[in-house]
């Protein structure tokens, strides 16, 4: 199974911004679809944005939308996820993922089809 790298998370304030990637050494990720995935103290985890092979499509939850950006750098091997306007209720543990086919981001999401749930990376949003 796939073992991603989450890194770029922080604490900043309302209103600020974060690049988290996603990053895998071994295997080539254009070849998966890959969704950025968050989990809050207390809650279930929950979709965030989606992106299909070689970044043909993208989806993002309706709650992240039109702030959130997900994105493939080839060359790089990673999947970004590019946070705008950043809200307290953005806060929360941030977890990349690999799919056959990126799964609806309004449930709780199912065990990924190639990788395990890793580290995640941090994001606080707070004054």
């Amino acid at each position: 199974q796939l073992q991603f790298v989450e890194s770029g998370g922080g604490l900043v304030q309302p209103g600020g911004s974060l690049r988290l990637s996603c990053a895998n050494s071994e295997f080539t990720l254009n070849r998966y679809d890959i969704g950025w995935f968050r989990q809050a103290p207390g809650k279930e985890r929950e979709g965030v944005a989606c992106t299909t092979t070689n970044g043909v499509d993208t989806y993002a939850a309706r709650s992240v939308e039109g702030r959130f950006t997900i994105s493939r750098d080839s060359i790089k091997n990673t999947v970004f996820l590019q946070m705008r306007n950043l809200e307290p209720e953005d806060t929360a543990v941030y977890y990349c993922a690999a799919y056959k086919v990126c799964p609806d981001l309004w449930i709780v999401p199912p065990p990924p089809d190639f990788s395990s749930w890793g580290q995640g990376t941090q994001v606080t949003v707070s004054l």
